[in-house]
């Protein structure tokens, strides 16, 4: 109970004592910001399960850059652009569904890394599970550098997209009649959606950022209505859990992308249950004046 009993030693201390907690929170706020405004579209869309399929299928280009010597970010975004070539490619010139085509490239591209993985050259290796997991506490300023720029990235084009990705999320034969082209903002949501991944991977592993990007804007879309106050939301919570997850890393020595991802988790949970307790009161409670109404109705309705 340290966090309750001595605050200071356990929420500010790690943070003004260690240059590597600092990074570490500035790579999981900026990695929150990233992934909480691409997210709400995600969730908005119902497109979980494609960035279900993003999130893993950077893994093959980001093993093979590792093998090669070369820029693993620049390989996982060269895969994410694959991915997203491939979907259009099959969603446009296909009779098949995109849900069909999203699980045909997210096996391909998971068999892909699993068998550069366990050859000769790809043998298993620490430095290889820092991009699998993640490694926050290894965090230098380049690597900030290229997660800010990734979050400028995506806060400015959902600022220009938002009327088009707003109006096609729901009304997408409103979209077709105003001229707003639902495929290329399709397409655009989907190069966003590569950009969040490709620059939060370092921070909370290839693995695990869809948790980032699902969770916070789930559990702020039970808690407000509107998109840009759903997007500020997700981005609260995020932050929230990002540093209790680094707090409980640092203070228990467990694994700081698993535990901030779980902290994302849990924090949706348990809106769900506080959401649903409301909800079930408030039915009651208007059950329970209806029912009062219609007592007290009957005496005059018997004269």
């Amino acid at each position: 109970m340290e966090f309750l009993t001595d605050p200071i030693a356990w929420w500010i201390e790690p943070f003004t004592n260690n240059v590597f907690m600092q990074r570490a929170l500035w790579a999981a706020l900026l990695a929150v910001l990233t992934t909480s405004v691409v997210g709400t579209w995600v969730v908005l869309r119902g497109m979980t399960f494609l960035g279900d399929a993003f999130a893993h299928g950077v893994l093959p280009g980001i093993a093979l850059a590792y093998i090669i010597g070369f820029s693993t970010t620049l390989g996982a975004l060269a895969a994410a652009l694959l991915i997203v070539g491939g979907i259009n490619l099959i969603r446009n010139f296909s009779p098949l569904s995109e849900d069909t085509s999203i699980g045909v490239l997210f096996v391909g591209f998971l068999a892909l890394a699993v068998v550069i993985m366990s050859s000769g050259a790809g043998a298993y290796s620490g430095d290889l599970t820092r991009f699998l997991f993640g490694s926050i506490t290894g965090i230098d300023g380049g690597d900030l550098r290229r997660q800010a720029i990734a979050a400028a990235i995506s806060v400015g084009a959902t600022v220009v997209l938002h009327r088009a990705l707003f109006v096609t999320t729901f009304d997408e034969a409103q979209a077709r009649l105003a001229g707003m082209r639902p495929r290329l903002a399709h397409a655009a949501l989907l190069t966003l959606l590569a950009i969040a991944i490709v620059s939060s991977f370092e921070a909370v592993g290839s693995l695990l950022v869809f948790a980032f990007l699902v969770a916070p804007a789930a559990t702020a879309s039970l808690l407000v209505r509107r998109v840009p106050r759903i997007m500020m939301t997700a981005v609260g919570l995020g932050a929230v859990a990002a540093i209790i997850g680094l707090l409980v890393s640092y203070h228990h020595g467990t694994a700081a992308g698993a535990t901030m991802a779980l902290a994302t988790v849990v924090m949706l949970l348990v809106t769900l249950l506080v959401t649903g307790v409301i909800r079930a009161l408030r039915s009651s409670a208007s059950d329970s004046a209806a029912d009062s109404e219609q007592t007290e109705l009957a005496p005059q309705n018997s004269h």
